[in-house]
């Protein structure tokens, strides 16, 4: 049993007696810990973009940066890059800002509010991120299958309509289930760490809700 189911508890012992000072300890308790979720997905949002940046920076060497080139989307990649960055910002700016209006809400109508509006802001996040990831991934296998010189040659040799056919229909089946595995694995990611975290705003809403009746 948590601190706030604790104060709960000895609300409905006490609440002939002390209704509003219970209420009010309660509202406070809910206020402090959205507020410290938000928080904490501000810092998760600030510490993800710079993982993926030293990520990004390690991987992209010399050999990298020419397979791009090769595949016709060094460019492209780049744009998705700057775009990503800077619309990835404004979330970073929003979780903030979200952080503020939770941290200075001084009633239970306000704080249930924001709180709807950080799940939303986290909720189209998440869904950005995995819709990119989709983009860049898809463009990639294109360009793979497009100019790889490894791929063409297999082509060039099947010499039949069959056997031209089964290798298609092999590469982009083994293609679709590493997509579904990426995919997963980037969904899963999300939804451990955000979607624990928007469980508790969540759980406190839903404690607000009590109140606010």
């Amino acid at each position: 049993m948590d601190e706030l189911d604790l104060l709960k508890k000895d609300w409905k012992k006490n609440e002939s007696q002390y209704p509003k000072v219970s209420e009010q300890e309660i509202y406070a308790m809910l206020h402090k810990k959205s507020s410290s979720v938000v928080k904490w997905i501000f810092i998760i949002s600030v510490l993800e973009i710079m993982l993926w940046t030293a990520i990004s920076t390690l991987t992209a060497d010399e050999s990298y940066l020419k397979t791009l080139e090769h595949y016709h989307i060094s460019s492209l990649m780049n744009i998705f890059t700057a775009v990503n960055y800077g619309v990835i910002a404004v979330f970073i700016f929003l979780f903030y800002k979200n952080f503020r209006n939770i941290n200075t809400t001084d009633n239970v109508k306000s704080l249930m509010k924001n709180i709807l509006r950080t799940r939303k802001t986290v909720q189209y996040y998440i869904w950005y991120n995995l819709g990119m990831i989709g983009l860049t991934f898809i463009t990639i296998m294109i360009a793979t299958f497009k100019y790889d010189n490894r791929i063409n040659e297999i082509v060039a040799r099947s010499s039949s309509t069959d056997g031209n056919t089964l290798f298609w229909i092999v590469l982009i089946g083994f293609t679709f289930i590493f997509f579904v595995v990426i995919f997963g694995l980037f969904w899963l990611f999300y939804r451990l760490i955000y979607g624990f975290l928007l469980r508790r705003l969540h759980k406190n809403y839903e404690e607000l809700k009590k109140i606010d009746l």
